[in-house]
């Protein structure tokens, strides 16, 4: 499912026109995006959780030029679904 069908459907579910539910959308993937950078989480109850990890530093090896590189320690978004979701999926 796409951003854009995602919005019909709920346009379609909730009456509200496609544009502001678009905007609701970019909203609160945008307020997100911004909460996870910051190093919190969040937290949306019966779906899951959007945190952050950090990965450990390592040595990876460029084949093509068969040469070691050094990979920072750096963090990753990441996503946890809830028991529910992930019961729900199964």
């Amino acid at each position: 499912m796409t951003k854009a069908e995602l919005i019909t459907e709920i346009s379609i579910k909730t009456g509200y026109d496609k544009k502001s539910i678009g905007h609701i959308l970019e909203s609160a993937m945008s307020n997100i995006k911004k909460t996870v950078a910051n190093g919190e989480n969040v937290y949306l109850r019966g779906f899951g959780t959007f945190t952050t990890k950090t990965r450990a530093a390592k040595i990876a090896r460029n084949i093509l030029a068969n040469t070691s590189v050094e990979v920072p320690e750096h963090k990753i978004p990441a996503f946890k679904a809830s028991r529910d979701f992930a019961k729900e999926v199964r």
